[in-house]
């Protein structure tokens, strides 16, 4: 249940009264002309269209609540978007009619958005422009509390914080010190997980594309699935002693990394020859690879000592595409492992905030924590020297 300041008094009692007038259902493809009317009434800009609507309404993974008054007349919405595979749910937009605001709806809305998201996540987020007071106070007074910010992030250039709430317990401390970066393309979420792990041990670190470029020719595989290539965890691990951090590799692998995702045999030929040349300078330069794999609890103990882990993904239960991937673990508590995915899709509605510290329940990433047919499974310790 959502948890809102308790008010007292006549004007709080009479208050009280007429939101009870009021009803707040689930939202229906019936109601989309009101919901299109009611954010054209309520915002300027970044409105969601009515195609939105309906694709939302009747493919998205959502919770929609509409508030009604006693007339059946829709006068406000919220709107929770659920994200496959994790515990985190994103309130993706809460709206009431102008001349209804001032008597409690739009708590009342979020109150009942807290509910929906509760019975499918353990955490909340959202995003604010920067500059609306009232709305941020309504955050803060529920149990927000901010925890970024995102310049120029509204179509007329203002800037949105970004607020969560902890509707089952609370994530372990410390996630705040992991920067976030997005690979800026499909093939470079290990690039940009080296880079997420850089700034975290040394800040003042400023992730460029430039030097997400650079890691990516220096680790990548040649070939994969299709398109170009991603990268390897030894041309990974390589890229970041070069940079002069501490390195520790786990991989256990039967075969070549990522060999069966090629189906030429020219093709699987140069990614093995890639593979053996990379191996070849780790033994040069007396870096070890351990060949299994390492433990939850074996991750938890290298966060706990200010390491930061890569590990090699599947995104199967994140999307349905058997994609090799890579993620930063910035945290772990008894529930989850919380994780920063680089990789913000263009095509769904997505935003820094749904990819930060994503909350994944430990036995599924143990699940995902596997690619391919032979279960290969990749992890990277970096450490400062």
């Amino acid at each position: 249940m959502s948890r809102q300041r308790e008010r007292t008094g006549p004007k709080a009692q009479k208050m009280d009264g007429i939101l009870a007038a009021y009803d707040i259902r689930p939202a229906t493809i019936d109601d989309v002309d009101a919901l299109v009317a009611c954010e054209d009434a309520c915002f300027e800009t970044d409105r969601i269209s009515r195609r939105s609507f309906r694709h939302l309404l009747t493919k998205g993974h959502q919770a929609t609540r509409v508030l009604c008054d006693p007339s059946g007349g829709i006068i406000g919405y919220a709107m929770v978007l659920f994200h496959r595979g994790t515990s985190l749910a994103r309130l993706y937009s809460l709206a009431v009619l102008p001349t209804q605001r001032g008597h409690g709806y739009a708590r009342k809305l979020l109150g009942a958005a807290e509910d929906a998201a509760g019975e499918e996540a353990a955490f909340l987020r959202l995003e604010v422009n920067a500059g609306n007071d009232r709305a941020i106070e309504l955050y803060r007074q529920a149990g927000f509390r901010p925890f970024g910010r995102i310049e120029d992030y509204y179509e007329d250039g203002a800037d949105a914080l970004r607020f969560e709430k902890a509707l089952a317990g609370k994530p372990p401390p410390g996630l705040e010190k992991f920067p976030y970066y997005p690979q800026s393309l499909n093939f470079t979420c290990g690039p940009a997980c080296l880079l997420m792990a850089f700034a975290a041990l040394k800040p003042g670190t400023e992730p460029t594309r430039v030097e997400e470029l650079r890691l990516w020719r220096e680790s990548t595989t040649v070939f994969m699935t299709r398109g170009p290539a991603g990268c390897s965890p030894y041309g990974m691990a390589l890229a970041a002693a070069d940079r002069g951090f501490k390195v520790g590799l786990n991989v256990h692998d039967p075969d070549v990394m990522f060999v069966d995702s090629v189906r030429a045999p020219a093709k699987k030929e140069i990614i093995r020859l890639v593979q053996e040349d990379y191996l070849a300078q780790l033994k040069a330069r007396k870096i070890p690879v351990k060949s299994w794999p390492l433990t939850l609890k074996e991750l938890q103990a290298v966060v706990a000592k200010g390491g930061v882990p890569i590990v090699l993904i599947s995104t199967y239960a994140l999307d349905r595409e058997k994609v090799p991937h890579w993620v930063v673990v910035v945290g772990l508590d008894d529930r989850f492992v919380y994780v920063h995915d680089p990789f913000v899709d263009p095509d769904v509605i997505q935003s820094q905030t749904d990819r930060m510290a994503l909350p994944i329940p430990r036995e599924d990433f143990e699940r995902m924590s596997r690619y391919g047919r032979a279960k290969q499974r990749a992890a990277i310790v970096i450490q400062n020297t």
